[in-house]
């Protein structure tokens, strides 16, 4: 049994959902479905690189989740 970070984002009416590792993504009306989404194309892709002969990365440890702000600057509009 393999572990894989989801990473979710409430966007407008629902959950985006990242699997970094993997490099895929899906998205759920609720954190709920969301995750199971998440689930299905995990699982999915797990098998599509097994079948591929491709190496399917597993993480292990759980990776470190931070957050960082950064100031956007304002850019003067064209004249």
């Amino acid at each position: 049994m393999a572990r894989f970070t989801v990473l979710l984002y409430k966007e407008e009416g629902v959950y985006a959902v990242l699997v970094p590792m993997l490099g895929v993504a899906t998205q759920g009306r609720t954190v709920e479905e969301a995750l199971a989404m998440a689930h299905e194309v995990t699982q999915l892709q797990v098998k599509w690189l097994a079948k591929q002969n491709e190496p399917i990365l597993e993480e292990d440890e759980p990776p470190i989740v931070a957050a960082v702000n950064v100031d956007i600057p304002v850019v003067a509009p064209a004249t």
